[in-house]
């Protein structure tokens, strides 16, 4: 006999109730077509709490060694695909519960014992999200080789900086490149520390008020790899900080994908011309036999939106909501899962993307030809024979203007016309002046000076473990 025939709800929650759940109520509050990926989870955490009721006392250790078998079982058959998901039981948790009491009889029941779904749900979610922090520092990791594996086949290869989208002065490629790889650790370092906080066992909360119980939760929090359990029985049942938080640091990484993207975009135009992005990776036109579509990068670009509305859904469900644990946050899994496979898709195909997409070397180089790239140079060079360096930005503007007037660059103006402006300025100016020149002088920390840039990449591939 099912341990729930005789609750007139049909419900292993519905000893109060005298009508069965209208269908419609069913349909509206089942969760399990979404939630059925924390299935692992779910078993893992029940495993771990049966051997811990046997432990004190409170279930026999025959009993704890069934339930743990049964689920064992249950375990395989989801992974073949042979379980049967019931939306009538609502959710992952109901689903395995009463497959397992089905299976095995009483000793399935016990199995609640001194928790709640309340509880149970919130260690399913951080068991889950803890995996896929972990994931997601892997994928942000390959990201970074690709970026970094570009920046060693490029060091050396000038182009122009921007500033507002206007050339500003010239940087190696490699530079630039190694930007995203600290972007990206900056995102990694935001989950590691995130991760910390979702690794925290909130089991043995119960409902809300704890329980009577003799339980034990440091020992499950051991056997789960938890660092800490939480303090307070009422914050941990409608706590979700921790989704929101991975949420943010979701946002950002698909923010700097964004930021990724646009470039690419950019740099593959005809105006541009920066890069080729291999074909595989590009998409055509149904009408404009000529086109090659920056598609993937478009689509990066674009999927930023769904990520950042997952974050601004949950914000919302969460506000206004007294503790403690409200049917409102059945609502925060979706938008975590979504953008969850949303990222990891983005990471990995970027990965990719960046592996198959090379610079245009001479476009790049020409590309540092006008603009007055070097007009700061120029205004270093005064400001290094003492003049202030507000009146070196003066001095410098005037000639930029004259250049202007007359359509050439810096270079063009004879050294007599130069030191019209100033008698500061000597023959050595020219060299200054130079592309290379202006690059190589940028020494200070951080800076793209080739010397500076050699270091970083040095550094990045023995962090990222890139052999040379």
């Amino acid at each position: 006999m099912s341990v729930d025939s005789k609750q007139p709800s049909g419900k292993m929650w519905g000893g109060r109730f005298s009508e069965t759940t209208a269908a419609s109520v069913e349909a509206f509050s089942a969760s399990i077509h979404y939630d059925a990926r924390l299935y692992r989870h779910d078993i893992m955490g029940s495993k771990a709490h049966a051997r811990m009721l046997a432990r004190q006392g409170l279930i026999s250790l025959d009993e704890s060694e069934a339930i743990v078998r049964g689920l064992t079982e249950i375990e395989g058959e989801i992974e073949r695909g042979e379980f049967v998901f019931k939306p009538e039981l609502e959710d992952i948790h109901m689903n395995i519960e009463k497959a397992l009491t089905d299976r095995i009889g009483p000793a399935g029941a016990k199995l609640h014992t001194a928790r709640s779904r309340n509880d149970q749900v919130n260690l399913d979610f951080r068991l889950y999200l803890r995996d896929e922090a972990d994931v997601l520092d892997h994928l942000l990791g390959e990201v970074q080789r690709s970026f970094t594996r570009r920046a060693r086949k490029y060091l050396g290869t000038i182009m122009p900086g921007y500033t507002h989208l206007q050339r500003a002065q010239p940087v190696l490629v490699s530079h630039h490149l190694l930007a995203y790889v600290e972007m990206f650790q900056r995102d990694r370092d935001r989950l590691t520390g995130c991760r910390q906080r979702i690794n925290i066992m909130p089991l043995g909360a119960a409902a809300m008020a704890g329980t009577g119980l003799p339980i034990d939760r440091q020992s499950v929090a051991e056997e789960l790899g938890f660092a800490a359990i939480t303090a307070n029985s009422m914050d941990t049942t409608g706590d979700r900080d921790f989704a929101l938080e991975l949420l943010f640091c979701l946002n950002l990484v698909q923010l700097h994908l964004s930021r990724l993207a646009e470039e690419l975009v950019l740099w593959s135009t005809k105006e541009f011309e920066f890069i080729r992005i291999g074909d595989r990776y590009c998409t055509g036109s149904s009408i404009m036999p000529q086109k090659k579509n920056p598609d993937i990068p478009e689509l990066i670009r674009g999927k930023t939106g769904r990520v950042t509305g997952a974050l601004m859904g949950l914000l919302m469900t969460v506000k206004g909501l007294p503790l403690t644990y409200n049917r409102d946050l059945q609502e925060d899994k979706e938008p975590v899962f979504d953008a969850l496979d949303t990222v990891k898709a983005s990471l990995a195909i970027t990965a990719e993307l960046l592996d198959n997409t090379e610079f245009n070397v001479d476009r790049l180089r020409s590309a540092t030809v006008g603009g007055f790239m070097t007009a700061t140079d120029l205004a270093d060079y005064l400001v290094r024979r003492n003049m202030p360096f507000r009146q070196a930005h003066g001095v410098v503007g005037r000639i930029v203007a004259l250049c202007q007037e007359r359509d050439c660059e810096l270079v063009d103006l004879t050294l007599a016309e130069l030191q019209g402006f100033s008698e500061l300025i000597e023959a050595d100016i020219f060299a200054v002046l130079s592309v290379e020149g202006s690059v190589n002088s940028r020494v200070s920390a951080g800076g793209t000076a080739g010397v500076r840039v050699a270091e970083a990449l040095e550094k990045a591939e023995q962090f990222l473990g890139i052999p040379r």
